[in-house]
């Protein structure tokens, strides 16, 4: 017969332990006398008692650490017993304090100690660990002490315990026992024995007794003989001694202290008692030890044949995706006594089957709860939750992430979880069992074993079976602070390094090389050393030699007879540096001299070290410093700092260095040149090359973590976190979607299924309290400690709208369900409601004081119920809770929680809120008792009570849809409870987070469960699904996309949603604009474009007239039989549109319908940027020819436009937007012409397809009431025609293939369809389209079709032209139901008879132009595809995640004609390139290899998709440009910005040559340090510019080295002027506070500190040489300072002489308040170049006009009119010119003292910058963010 291999196994184990049976005397066994197998420390002793009639082991001393009895000898041998029962006899010292520790063994191979003391207060638990509190009992007493653990009684008894260690491990910790590996007894006790046996040994009973009562047959023998306690004749057992047995049989299984039973029972009795009794209660708890922490399952042991009133049967646990039996993460908790109240003060046991378990219920009132029959299993399935995903790196430290042996995966920690990330899958597996965060990981070169150590100061460290998953030892490392990990090339030595207990660096070594064979961890050596260690790793051909380096150090280690010593490396001079990491040199060599060693280093260098003679081979400066001739550079020969290298990895072919300004470069071998580089949001913490030298691994300080595809040069993003405990979250739509708040004052969204974070908010100086999304639309809700509430549109990136409702930190903000309302309150008690109407927000009513103060805040402190009509929270005060009226914050209910507990003794306070099932009406209260009370929402009676509920208080709440299941949050774990407490067992308890969880919540389709913390932890809930009432109901019928249909009712719903089940339209309903005639099969709409008004104006007998009958060319009329398409025509040919003029010309004005006016859920759609400014009134053009001034050069391109760039490959036409210049530039050249026609920002470009015409839209311009549309000659520029129809924007246009027609878009708010001859470009037609229209284009195949995108479907157009008619008809297909009521948002042309169309969603769908019908979409992004352009068989996509896809779809076609049997359906992902922004623009060539993209951020990149790279073409700013400065030498221009940048352009070229970019922060001013005077510019001088922030900081760049050479804080606000003095040596910053600071930038000191200016804004500061010296000041130098408040000062000083005296002091006259001005004008001043002593004022006075004020004669020389308050100012130092800056766009040149201004366009915005250079040549404007470059060419 054949044997099992698992029966052949216990067959072993069963003859292995024969030996120990019947029981295992262990002091006789292992003879604790001789001390050879056993260890003591401290004051131990065998003494006789003559009591107990023999030898007993007496443990005295004052620390459990020093004074103890171990067995065995060595902590790394083993007992090996495998008894059941350990029995202890001992007797704790009176008033003293005892410790015992028992190590035992899983059958995982997993170490758990086992603790008890009276020294515990409480029960404690982990994976690894369980500490019993220990009770003892006094003889006195006659029963055991009902109270706290504490020190032992004087008259303390002996006491027999019995702990039965297989029932500990399965109750506690779901483990199977495998045998006791170690004891160890400390002080204070006095022992007796120790013995093990798999008998129950009872005292008290004699042999006859037993065998009289037959029960061997129960496993109950008499107590042996050597075991036994003495009893003198005529007395009791009981009554001499005590007898515990833990875990008891009695009515709880599980208990949180041990403790002799009360009452105990008399000798004798309690074995031959009846079987219906229990035995015994051997342990007893109290209220409050319920609740036990989380470590893992708990299942109870085999029932015992008595009828004992159990509470418990099982606990569950929780299944990760890891196979073998570490894969799994137990869940435990103590099983809670569920007390439902209802009635009665009575309580009695619910008998149940015999050997069933038994649950107490109180009755109050006549009504008892009783568990339903037959069901108490508890909650199924079992366990209902299963960990899926965590989103979250780090937690301790941010440099540890491994490659796996294969490449394949990633190995990192996340807090006190391990996990590894599968690259191609994304699946993630976990290991767990650390109790702290994970502070070092470790790989065996095989990659089998993986190493982990936890931080804190348990100091623990773990190895690990990686392919399995399971734990194969736990060791104390004896490091508290471990900061280095690594494993030797044979897996059989592991080195650590880290702080002792008295933080002193300590080095250990392990001998690892029995792990795999199922033995221990041994330590091999340990050294403490001074110096200081950042990184050490063994050398790989040898495990005794070890490599560190710290600061100031580079050791060489080796372990040799037990010992580790090391020596340094010579460094010399190079003995200064902080050497971070170092990396041993990949090769085929295998000698040790053949193997260099690398170290780098914080100040930039890397140092080859010799190993075998102990040298430095050579130094290479890496990263910014100035290269010598070599290429190599020495440590003392840079003159500053260097960019530190935080980390360094090696492969055979290429060097990784990871540095402290966020890159990631790859050099080559001997570091000539860096191959390869990435550049990250932070300082990169680590790189790790991986095994097959393909992927580059990085961390960064910021908690992300990628990898650089090296062969495809490409970076992908594994992970992001927050720096900070996640403190609350919310939903958006169907789950897809996630926002979080932290810590880390950031908020992010991001995508469940990808993990990948979308988007990061912040703001400056502020910081974000709680978020919350829209239920329909993708709108964020955001609200700040600031009070401020801010709704942003994510699919536009940009902000709505803010309300300051509120002056302190907000603590609750939500959406009610319905998205119609929105509720916030703050720390004062506010509360505020909210309406939505049309995605706008209006206040509705502020309550105050009725919020809690101290309620805390979070996502959930507002609640609402599921029918959006009750509002709850606590408030006003901790002890109420009160519910409202939601449209109308009217009080409903006030419920005093705090009496609900009459026998209560504490004033219980309510935490969290949470509706119940809206059927049932009930609310329940979390309370600070750890209660969860349900109340009726309408009554506020108490309906039942759950306690407890967690051990402390419950953090958070959340009900499924159904109301069927309940969440709650405390401490570290997450309870799903059965809302309706049918069950024994009504929760499962699980683990995982490592800090408390702040929030848990079901998503919305219930299918996951989100929980918060230390990490964002996504479960898969495995509940059944509810049983739905109609599988089909929830699908939108047909008739809903009819278009003017009655919609009012509908919700809106964000458009962005898949699939989708609403129409997504606002709450506003609009009369129909287009008449729909069903003319096709279904699936299909035909549209006409007119109104009937306008069709009604020529009907026969009409009475009815057009208004302007005669500019009534526009409009149109429909012919159909009904058997025919619709066909579409205009009425009357228009003459012209080229002259406005004309009253024939103008556009229609006639009725129109009403048009949408709210903007759609899409990116795509163009929405031009505010602007207060206006048109100029007046214009002094100078004659032509005469111009001082011409445009040289436009630095940025418009990212806030949308297709405004143009790119013919053939001819190479070149064009894009920049406000309202059009730029043409030669790609080959770098030179810029300049095309000025327009006068408003430029939405969108068009070139026709033989590259002649190129066609400009814009706003509308001088006053008409129409947009502009510009065509011009792309052979000279000029502007042939000007078109105006369109009433708001144009949003998108096109040209035929045949170059005949032109057609235009209008925006949401204008929905005009406009077609133009091209050859008279007169107005064919117009037709109004009653939804928005994103894009539109003509076929390739066929000059007469084209196709516009929309709301949910594809409108198709075929123009049929009669001679002079011209035919329109109309099809409008919608999109497939699959992808639900989306935004078609982008089209392009494929192969013939193809169309493909991108939506907000991120799908492609695919049309047969012939059938008008979508026959294939796919999944093609995570966001909106706002661009699409197809050549041949390749498709290009780029969408608002800021990637461009290029797409092979050669199969598309044959899918088309073949439908299923074509031979392949799909497309393939062929290349992505992620940008700095969304993709708003494209031009490629005809082959799709390369091309031009554009971006929201400023940006146009060149794009070959052969060489997979990307390169800056076009840079510029995408916020406001706040400072503008030219070079000394004027070959550099500087600017600086809102969005933090300080950017450096080339001149000649207007190339962007460096950024320095300071996050969460905006840079206001800027200046470039001047040349001294009479020094002639050396070749390589280091130029720098200083700026400053709004921070208060102060910044010094250098240009030449890249890099900040200084930062210094001289003011308390915000900067808003900088300037160096003349010579250089000073800087002068002035703050939005009106302090005036002077400081040096050679020693970072503050000199002065002005507060002349005091309480207004510092609007100018200018340095000049004294010209003057009679003046009556000392010093060489002359400065002034103005403000806003129309004050000048102006300076004497004499910088080393440490002299500043005040000169003058100025203040301008103003009228008293400005009219017809919402901001007053700035105050500018400035010397005046060509007249000495003189200086020019211009701002807000009685006049518009410029001041010139004589310093010598005190008094104002000439006045010069102005048309208006002028907004900047700027005088030429070489020719009597001053430039002047205006808000209506105008930039004017006045010549002085007297002459002809001249005015000039370019600018589409107030001019608020203006800045000569040095040789007043050039002037540099800036309006918003275009600045432009002018010359003077005769200056």
């Amino acid at each position: 017969m054949a044997v099992s291999p698992r029966m052949e196994q216990l067959r072993r184990g069963s003859e292995h332990s024969a030996w120990q049976r019947p029981y295992l005397n262990i002091f006789k066994h292992f003879r604790v006398e001789e001390w050879k197998r056993s260890a003591k420390e401290g004051d131990v002793a065998a003494l006789t008692d003559t009591r107990m009639k023999g030898t007993i082991y007496r443990i005295r001393g004052s620390n459990p650490a020093s004074s103890y009895l171990q067995l065995p000898r060595a902590g790394t041998q083993s007992l090996g017993l495998t008894g059941r029962y350990l029995y202890l006899l001992f007797r704790p010292l009176p008033r003293k304090h005892f410790l015992v520790h028992l190590d035992v063994t899983t059958e995982e191979n997993q170490v758990v100690r086992i603790s008890f003391s009276n020294l515990f207060k409480e029960f404690k638990s982990s994976a690894t660990w369980l500490q019993f509190p220990f009770v003892c009992g006094a003889a006195s007493e006659g029963t055991a002490r009902r109270g706290v653990p504490g020190a032992a009684p004087g008259d303390a008894r002996w006491t027999c315990l019995v702990l039965d260690l297989p029932s500990i491990l399965a109750l506690y910790l779901a483990r199977s026992y495998s045998h006791l590996r170690g004891v160890k007894l400390c002080c204070n006790l006095l022992v007796k024995n120790l013995c093990t046996s798999d008998l129950l040994f009872e005292p008290g009973v004699t042999l006859a007794r037993a065998r009289l009562g037959d029960l061997s047959c129960r496993g109950v023998a008499p107590m042996p003989r050597e075991l036994a306690f003495p009893v003198p004749k005529g007395q009791k057992w009981h009554d001499l001694y005590d007898y515990i047995r833990f875990p008891s049989e009695g009515p709880e299984l599980l208990h949180n202290s041990i403790q002799k039973s009360f009452p105990h029972p008399v000798a004798g009795d309690q074995v031959l008692q009846e079987p219906g009794h229990p035995p015994t209660q051997l342990v007893t708890r109290s209220r409050a030890a319920c609740d036990l922490p989380p470590v893992q399952q708990m299942s109870s042991p085999k029932a015992v044949p008595r009828r004992c009133p159990v509470v418990t049967k099982s606990i569950p646990e929780v299944h990760l995706a890891v196979p073998g039996p570490g894969g799994a993460v137990p869940a435990a908790d103590p099983v809670l006594e569920e007390k439902l109240h209802s009635a009665g003060d009575t309580r009695q046991p619910l008998p149940l089957s015999a050997g069933g378990i038994h649950v107490y219920a109180h009755q109050r009132r006549g009504q008892t709860a009783r568990a339903v029959p037959g069901s108490q299993e508890g909650l199924v399935p079992d366990p209902i939750l299963k960990l899926r995903t965590i989103i979250g790196f780090g937690g301790c430290s941010t440099k540890w992430a491994l490659w796996t042996r294969d490449s394949t995966a990633v190995v990192y920690p996340c807090h006190a979880v391990i996990v590894a990330l599968l690259l191609q899958t994304g699946e993630q597996r976990f290991f767990l069992g650390h109790t702290d965060k994970v502070a070092a990981l470790a790989f065996s070169s095989s990659g089998s074993v993986l190493a982990s150590a936890q931080a804190g100061p348990r100091g623990l460290g773990r190895l690990w079976d990686f392919p399995t998953g399971t734990c194969l030892s736990l060791f104390k490392t004896h490091l508290h602070g471990l900061v280095s990990l690594s494993f030797s090339h044979s897996g059989a030595v592991l080195c650590g390094v880290g702080k002792d207990v008295h933080s002193k660096t300590m080095v250990v070594v392990w001998n690892t090389a029995q792990v795999t064979r199922g033995g221990g961890v041994t330590v091999l050596a340990k050294a403490h050393t001074d110096v200081d260690i950042q990184a050490m790793k063994i050398a790989f051909f040898d495990d005794t030699r070890m490599v560190s380096c710290g600061r100031d150090n580079i050791r060489l280690w080796r372990l040799r007879s037990g010992a580790l010593r090391s020596c340094p490396v010579p460094l010399g001079e190079y003995h200064a540096l902080e050497f971070t990491d170092l990396a041993f040199e990949e090769g085929p060599q295998q000698e040790p001299e053949d193997r260099a060693l690398f170290v780098c280093s914080r100040s930039g260098h890397v140092l080859e070290v010799d190993y075998k003679n102990v040298c430095v081979r050579s130094a290479r400066r890496l990263l910014p410093a100035q290269p010598q001739e070599d290429g190599q550079e020495q440590a003392g020969s840079s003159s500053g700092p260097g960019i530190a290298i935080n980390s360094i990895s090696m492969s055979s072919s290429f060097c990784a260095t990871g540095s402290e300004d966020g890159y990631v470069r790859l050099w080559l071998l001997d570091f000539s040149a860096a191959v390869l580089e990435a550049e990250h949001e932070a300082s990169v913490s680590c790189v790790c090359i991986s095994p097959d030298g393909h992927k580059v691994l990085s961390t960064t300080a910021a908690g992300s973590l990628g990898y650089l595809d090296v062969q495809a040069r490409d970076y992908s993003t594994l992970m992001r976190s927050h720096g900070g405990p996640v403190l609350g979250f919310s939903l958006q739509g169907k789950g897809g979607h996630m926002a979080t708040v932290a810590q880390d004052s950031t908020i992010r969204v991001w995508d469940l299924a990808s993990r990948q974070q979308l988007y990061d908010f912040s703001a400056a100086e502020e910081t974000p309290c709680t978020v919350a999304f829209h239920p329909f639309w993708k709108m964020l809700a955001c609200g700040f400690d600031s009070g401020v509430v801010r709704i942003f549109n994510l699919a536009a990136s940009d902000l709505l709208l803010e309300h300051k409702q509120h002056r302190t930190a907000v603590t609750g903000l939500t959406f009610s369900p319905d998205g119609n309302l929105m509720f916030s309150s703050c720390l004062q008690g506010t509360l505020a409601l909210y309406r939505l109407v049309a995605q706008k927000i209006q206040v509705l009513r502020v309550l105050g004081n009725v919020v809690a103060r101290d309620g805390g805040s979070g996502v959930d402190t507002l609640v609402l119920s599921g029918d959006s009509r009750l509002l709850a929270f606590v408030g006003p005060s901790k002890y109420v809770v009160t519910v409202m009226e939601a449209c109308s914050l009217d009080e409903l209910l006030r419920v005093d929680i705090s009496i609900l507990d009459l026998h209560s003794t504490i004033l219980d306070s309510a935490v969290k809120v949470c509706f119940g099932p809206v059927p049932q009406g009930e609310l329940l209260v979390s309370t600070s008792s750890n209660k969860i009370l349900v109340l009726d929402a309408k009554t506020g009676r108490l309906v039942r009570e759950v306690s407890p509920v967690h051990k402390l208080s419950c953090s958070s709440l959340a009900l499924s849809k159904d109301g069927q299941y309940l969440l709650t949050a405390g401490d570290k774990v997450i309870k799903v409870w059965d809302y309706r407490m049918r069950f024994t067992i009504n929760f499962q308890v699980f683990i995982g987070h490592s800090e408390p969880v702040h929030q848990v919540a079901f998503t919305p389709d219930q299918e996951h469960v989100i929980s918060i913390g230390d990490a964002i932890f996504l479960w898969d809930f495995l509940a059944p699904p509810p049983v739905k009432s109609s599988p089909g109901r929830a699908r939108s019928p047909v008739s809903t996309l009819v278009l003017g249909s009655d919609r009012s009712s509908e919700k809106p719903k964000d458009g962005s949603e898949t699939p989708r089940q609403t129409v997504p339209l606002p709450l506003l309903s609009s009369p129909p604009c287009l008449d729909i005639s069903s003319v096709h099969p279904a699936g299909f709409q035909s549209i006409s474009s007119e109104s009937d008004r306008e069709e009604e104006a020529e009907l026969p007998g009409s009475s009815r007239k057009v208004a302007n009958e005669h500019r009534d060319a526009s409009v149109i009329v429909v012919e159909s039989d009904g058997n025919e398409e619709p066909v579409v025509r205009p009425r009357v040919r228009q003459e012209s549109s080229r002259s406005p003029e004309k009253a024939a010309n103008e556009p229609r004005k006639g009725t129109r319908a009403p048009k949408c006016c709210i903007r759609p859920d899409s990116y795509r759609h163009f929405t031009p940027r505010f602007k207060a400014s206006v048109l100029p009134q007046s214009f002094v053009s100078p004659p032509a020819g005469s111009e001082v001034l011409k445009l040289k050069a436009v630095i940025g391109y418009n990212g806030n436009g949308r297709g405004n760039m143009v790119w013919n490959p053939d001819t190479g036409f070149f064009a894009y937007s920049c406000g309202c210049v059009i730029v043409v530039e030669d790609l080959h050249s770098g030179s810029q012409s300049h095309w000025l026609g327009h006068a408003e920002e430029i939405s969108t470009l068009t070139l026709s397809h033989h590259a002649q015409v190129l066609a400009s839209a814009s706003g509308q311009k001088d006053g008409d009431s129409h947009c502009q549309i510009c065509i011009w000659s792309t052979q000279d520029g000029a502007c042939t025609a000007e078109l105006f129809h369109h009433e708001t924007q144009v949003q998108a246009m096109a040209f035929s293939w045949d170059d005949r027609f032109l057609v235009t878009i209008g925006d949401y708010s204008d929905q005009t369809m406009a077609l133009w001859s091209t050859h008279t470009y007169e107005l064919v037609l117009s037709t109004c389209i009653s939804e928005p229209l994103h894009d539109v284009a003509f076929s390739p195949f066929s000059h007469q079709d084209l196709a516009c995108v929309g709301r949910g479907a594809v409108t198709f157009w075929v123009l049929e032209q009669q001679e002079a008619a011209v035919r329109l008809k109309v099809h409008r297909a919608p999109a497939p139901d699959v992808l639900g009521l989306v935004e078609l948002t982008s089209l392009c042309y494929g192969a013939e008879a193809l169309l493909y169309t991108g939506t907000n969603s991120g799908q492609i769908c695919v049309w047969d132009t012939e059938t008008n019908s979508c026959f294939m979409t796919w999944e093609a992004d995570e966001g909106e595809i706002g661009v699409l352009l197809c050549r041949h068989q390749r498709l290009l996509s780029g969408s608002n995640t800021k990637r461009i896809r290029l797409w092979s779809v050669g199969s598309v076609q044959e899918l088309r004609l073949k439908g299923p049997n074509a031979r392949s359906g799909s497309v393939l992902l062929e290349h992505e390139i992620t940008l700095d922004g969304t993709i708003v623009s494209a031009a490629f060539d005809d082959s799709l290899e390369m091309g031009i993209v554009g971006t929201t951020a400023g940006t146009l990149w060149y794009i070959n998709w052969l060489e997979s790279t990307s390169i800056r073409l076009i840079s510029g700013h995408k916020s406001k440009v706040t400072e503008v400065c030219f070079s000394p030498d004027e070959s550099h221009c500087a600017t600086c910005g809102e969005d933090g940048s300080v950017r450096i352009w080339a001149l000649g070229s207007t190339e962007l040559v460096v950024q320095f970019q300071v996050l969460n922060q905006s840079c206001q001013c800027l200046a470039w340090k001047p040349r001294p005077v009479g020094v002639w510019p050396r070749p390589g001088e280091s130029q720098h510019v200083v700026a400053g922030y709004s921070d208060g900081t102060v910044r010094v760049f250098s240009v030449s080295r890249t890099e900040m050479e200084l930062k210094m804080h001289p003011h308390a606000a915000a900067l808003t002027a900088v300037t160096y003095s003349t010579d250089g040596e000073m800087i002068l910053s002035g703050g939005k506070d009106g302090i005036v600071a002077v400081s040096s930038p050679r020693t970072g000191m503050t000199i002065h500190v002005l507060a002349d200016h005091k309480g207004s804004p510092i609007t100018v500061l200018q340095c000049t040489r004294k010209q003057y010296h009679e003046l009556g000041v000392e010093g060489g130098e002359l400065w002034l300072a103005a403000s806003s408040d129309r004050r000048v000062s102006v300076w004497g000083s004499d910088w080393l002489q440490d002299k500043c005296e005040l000169l003058d002091w100025l203040s301008f006259p103003a009228p008293a308040g400005p009219e017809g001005l919402d901001s007053l004008p700035p105050s500018l001043a400035a010397f005046c170049p060509w007249e000495h002593g003189v200086l020019v004022y211009v701002g807000f006075g009685l006049q518009k006009e410029a001041l010139f004020y004589s310093l010598r004669k005190k008094q104002v020389l000439r006045k010069i009119s102005l048309p208006a308050f002028a907004t900047s100012l700027s005088l030429s130092p070489a020719a009597p010119f001053m430039a002047l800056g205006f808000s209506d766009r105008l930039l004017r040149l006045q010549p002085c003292p007297a002459g002809t201004p001249q005015d000039y366009a370019g600018h589409d915005d107030t001019v608020h910058l203006c800045r000569f250079a040095p040789s007043g040549r050039r002037l540099l404007t800036a309006s918003h963010s275009a600045v432009l470059v002018w010359e003077l060419p005769g200056a």
